[in-house]
C-alpha cells in the first residue's frame, strides 16, 4: 500500500474528551490520548504497533522529541506523530521533516521503507503543506482531529465540498 492511502483524511477523537471550549495544552493533548490508548489505536486502523510517547534523540548536544512513535506492520515503517492543538504552521512540517529524516537514516533497516511523519492538528493548512513539501511528497502528512464527530449536516456539507459534481 501506499501511505497516503492507509491514512484517514481526518481522525475523529471524541473519546479523549477534550471540549471545543477547554484550553488545553499540547501536553494535555498527548496525556489524553495515551490514556484512552485502546480507542487511540483503533482510530488509526490496522497494522499499527506502539513504540513509545516522547522519543528523544539527540545530535550535537541538543535534544528533540517525537510526540508519539508507531511502526505499522503493514506498511513496513515507522510512523511518527506530532500533535498539534492549533493551526498548522511551516516550522511543524520543518519540524517534523527533520523527524523523518532522523529516523530515516539513524533507526529504520534497510529492509524497511521510509518513515512516515503525520502532524495531528487542529486545523490543517492545505497551502502551507503544499508550499513547504516537495511536489510528490509521501512521507509528511498533516491531518486534522475533530474533537467531535460532526452533525449529520456538518458531514454532508463536508461529502459536498469534498466531492462537488
Amino acid at each position: 500500500e501506499k501511505p497516503a492511502e492507509s491514512l484517514k483524511s481526518h481522525y475523529v477523537l471524541e473519546f479523549l474528551n477534550l471540549k471545543e471550549a477547554d484550553q488545553y495544552t499540547e501536553s494535555d493533548f498527548e496525556s489524553a490520548i495515551i490514556d484512552n490508548f485502546e480507542e487511540f489505536m483503533l482510530e488509526l486502523g490496522k497494522g499499527f504497533l506502539y513504540e513509545g510517547r516522547q522519543k528523544r534523540f539527540t545530535f550535537e548536544g541538543e535534544s528533540f522529541y517525537v510526540d508519539l512513535v508507531f511502526y505499522n506492520r503493514y506498511l513496513r515503517c515507522f510512523v511518527l506523530f506530532d500533535l498539534k492543538i492549533g493551526k498548522l504552521t511551516h516550522q511543524d512540517i520543518g519540524q517534523m521533516q527533520m523527524y523523518v529524516n532522523y529516523y530515516d537514516r539513524k533507526v529504520k533497516s534497510p529492509k524497511e521503507n521510509k518513515t512516515i511523519g503525520i502532524i495531528l492538528c487542529k486545523e490543517e493548512n492545505k497551502a502551507v503543506v503544499e508550499f513547504t513539501l516537495p511536489e510528490g511528497n509521501n512521507q509528511i502528512f498533516a491531518k486534522e482531529f475533530k474533537q467531535i464527530f460532526p452533525t449529520k449536516a456538518e458531514f454532508k456539507k463536508y461529502l459536498l465540498s469534498a466531492n462537488p459534481q
